[in-house]
C-alpha cells in the first residue's frame, strides 16, 4: 500500500516532541502496569499534522528503555522516513492499515496483556455487562473471530481495521487486544481500563457463583451519563477529560521516577 509522503508542516515540530513524549511515556508505564511483552507488541502514533506516516520504536529495544528520541519515522508504505533501527514487520502490517482507516485511531496500542488476553482467549470472548466499568466500555468494543496467523502481511491489518471500524477497542481472538485513540492519553486510559475491567471479571466468574448482568436500560443510562453529563466542575477552557487528568498525572509519576523518557 503505498502513498506520496508529506513533509510535516514546521510549525508541527512542538506538536510532534509532545507526541513522541507522549509515546515513549506510555512504553514506560506500559511497563509498570504489566501490560507489556518485553521487546514485542507495538505502540504506535500518528505524526501530528499528516497522514501518512507515524512513530514506532525501533524493534529490539525493551519497552523500559524506549525514549522520545528513539522512536522512528514510518510510512505508510513501510518506508523508513526518519531515525533509525528496524521496523517489526507486524507493526507496519498491523498499525499502517488501522492508522489509515480512520483520522480518530490517532494512537493504535496493541498488547498481549494477561487478563484481557485471557478473555480473548474463550469460547465467548465477549465482555460481559456485569458492571459499572463494563458498562462504560462495551459499545467501544468490536470483536475478530477470524483469527488466522501471524500479521506478516498487510492485508491482515486491512481485514482488522474493517472489523474495528469506527470502534476503539478490538478484541482479537486467540491472539490479544487491541485499543485506539484520538490521543496517547485517551488510548492509554482506555487500555488501563480495560485492562482492570477484564480482571475484575475473571475475579468474578473464577468464583463460580452467579454474576449479576446489567440491563439494557442500566447499560443505557450509563452511556448516556458517560457522553452528556460532565465528570467534574471546572470551568470553560480549564476542563480536561478524565483521559488527559489521568495521564498528567501517571506523566507526573514517570517525571520523578524515569525522567530520561523524554530524551
Amino acid at each position: 500500500m503505498t502513498t506520496a509522503l508529506q513533509v510535516p508542516n514546521p510549525t508541527s515540530i512542538s506538536a510532534e516532541k509532545q507526541a513522541r513524549e507522549d509515546l515513549a511515556a506510555a512504553h514506560r508505564l506500559a511497563v509498570w502496569h504489566d501490560f507489556s511483552e518485553g521487546i514485542y507488541n507495538h505502540f504506535s502514533l500518528a505524526v501530528p499534522g499528516t497522514d501518512d506516516r507515524f512513530l514506532l520504536p525501533a524493534f529490539g529495544l525493551h519497552w523500559s528503555e524506549v525514549g522520545a528520541s528513539d522512536l522512528m519515522v514510518v510510512g505508510f508504505d513501510g518506508r523508513l522516513i526518519e531515525g533509525e533501527g528496524i521496523i517489526q514487520r507486524s507493526a507496519y502490517c498491523i498499525h499502517a492499515p488501522i492508522h489509515a482507516s480512520h483520522p480518530k485511531h490517532a494512537a493504535v496500542l496493541h498488547t498481549h496483556m494477561p487478563y484481557t488476553g485471557a478473555l480473548t482467549r474463550l469460547k465467548d470472548q465477549h465482555l460481559r455487562a456485569i458492571g459499572h466499568t463494563e458498562a462504560q466500555l462495551i459499545d467501544q468494543i468490536a470483536y475478530d473471530e477470524g483469527y488466522d496467523g501471524l500479521a506478516r502481511q498487510p492485508d491482515e491489518g486491512k481485514r482488522l481495521a474493517d472489523v474495528l471500524g469506527e470502534k476503539t477497542i478490538l478484541f482479537m481472538g486467540n491472539h490479544g487486544v487491541l485499543v485506539t485513540g484520538r490521543s496517547v492519553a485517551e488510548a492509554y486510559d482506555r487500555l488501563y481500563t480495560l485492562e482492570r475491567t477484564a480482571r475484575v471479571q475473571l475475579f468474578a466468574l473464577w468464583t463460580g457463583q452467579p454474576v449479576r448482568e446489567l440491563s439494557q436500560a442500566q447499560v443505557d443510562k450509563v452511556q448516556d451519563q458517560i457522553h452528556n453529563t460532565p465528570l467534574h466542575d471546572a470551568p470553560g477552557v480549564q476542563y480536561k477529560p478524565g483521559y488527559q487528568l489521568h495521564f498528567e498525572a501517571l506523566r507526573r509519576l514517570l517525571d520523578r521516577r524515569e525522567p530520561d523518557y523524554r530524551d
